[in-house]
């Protein structure tokens, strides 16, 4: 006679096995719960959405993480590319191409962005002591470090453009929206603001359609938003002045932080350095002693325009400058030694050699 099957149940089960098994089996549902409980988070990857475009003369570089992710993307670059056409001098009908074109005639009704920007520029050239000016235009037309001819203005173009650089030439009517510039010869050029600005528009995109994190760089400027699923903080790399490499990383939670350095755009010429840094008050490339200057602040717009600005005033008066706005900055000489503000001393890792950290104060 054949034996029947025994339904193997916690009763009829020796009592240790039966304890064991469900132990085992109490631990299984609870695992269960929990992964139901989190699903929600699990449904959220930490992988990013990334993607390149290429606006403002420079890749715009995005990661951005959460479930609408690839909408945010593509909002935040259709904004930065929208921006670029209202604050570009190159682009026919933006904002500023008009603004130059009425020069010395009338006012000019611009969008609210480029205002806004505009009111932000102002500010730093005010309290920089124009070391930071967006009319610098006439002589940047000069050097024109864009077209890659590597030569050097005639001094007598430069000085007889000089008298039209001035801050004070352009003037902001905050009630009506509109701008003018005082002289014929005047001309407005964002190109040392706009980049940071264009991070501005992308972390709005961001928050606007409802990504969970992101970072975008522009050029020199990155913005960053929100926080990664992880909660871990945003990692910065911050170039090598002298390599193509990287000086080190700098680590942050939130905000803006833009580098000017003078690698780029420059050529050699006779054993001497150009770079498009210059200096509002010689019309020639800026002579400070530094190499690179790096900020972090709460707007990209402010931190590219005082990364300028300081990498123009040198260390100490650009650090003072960073005081005046709460913000941080790297500064690096020509000798490879940096300088970190106290608010980044515990936040960057220098991985380069050759450089020497400054003994903090």
């Amino acid at each position: 006679m054949k034996a029947r099957p025994v339904k193997t149940t916690l009763r009829n089960l020796p009592e240790p096995k039966a304890k064991k098994l469900a132990l085992l089996l109490g631990a299984v549902l609870l695992v269960l719960v929990i992964l139901i409980a989190l699903f929600p988070l699990l449904d959220r990857t930490e992988e990013p959405y990334t993607v390149t475009t290429y606006a403002m003369g420079s890749y715009v570089q995005q990661s951005v993480y959460g479930k609408n992710s690839e909408t945010a993307a593509v909002t935040a670059a259709d904004a930065v590319q929208a921006l670029e056409n209202k604050i570009s001098w190159r682009v026919s009908g933006s904002d500023i191409q008009k603004l130059n074109s009425a020069a010395g005639k009338d006012w000019t009704e611009l969008s609210a962005d480029t205002m806004e920007i505009l009111e932000i520029a102002q500010d730093v050239a005010e309290k920089s002591g124009g070391a930071f000016d967006v009319t610098i235009a006439p002589i940047s037309r000069l050097w024109d470090f864009d077209s890659e001819r590597n030569t050097v203005p005639d001094s007598d173009q430069i000085a007889s453009f000089l008298p039209y650089v001035g801050y004070e030439f352009l003037r902001l009517d905050t009630e009506t929206g509109a701008a003018s510039l005082k002289n014929l010869n005047n001309a407005v050029d964002l190109g040392a603001i706009g980049k940071g600005a264009a991070c501005d528009v992308a972390v709005e995109a961001y928050a606007e359609t409802g990504a969970d994190a992101a970072i975008v760089s522009v050029g020199g400027s990155v913005g960053v938003y929100g926080r990664k699923e992880s909660g871990a903080d945003w990692n910065i790399a911050v170039r090598d002045p002298n390599t193509d490499g990287t000086l080190g990383t700098l680590t942050i939670v939130s905000g803006f932080v833009s580098t000017s350095g003078s690698y780029e755009k420059s050529f050699t010429l006779d054993g001497t350095l150009y770079h498009h840094l210059l200096d509002p008050a010689t019309g020639y490339p800026a002579d400070s002693g530094l190499i690179s200057v790096t900020v972090l602040s709460d707007s990209g717009a402010r931190s590219d325009a005082l990364a300028t600005a300081c990498f123009v005033l040198g260390l100490d008066e650009g650090q003072a400058l960073l005081e005046t706005y709460g913000a941080e900055g790297i500064f690096i000489d020509e000798t490879g030694v940096i300088t970190i503000t106290d608010g980044l001393q515990d936040r960057f890792t220098l991985t380069a050699s050759g450089y020497t950290l400054a003994a903090q104060a």
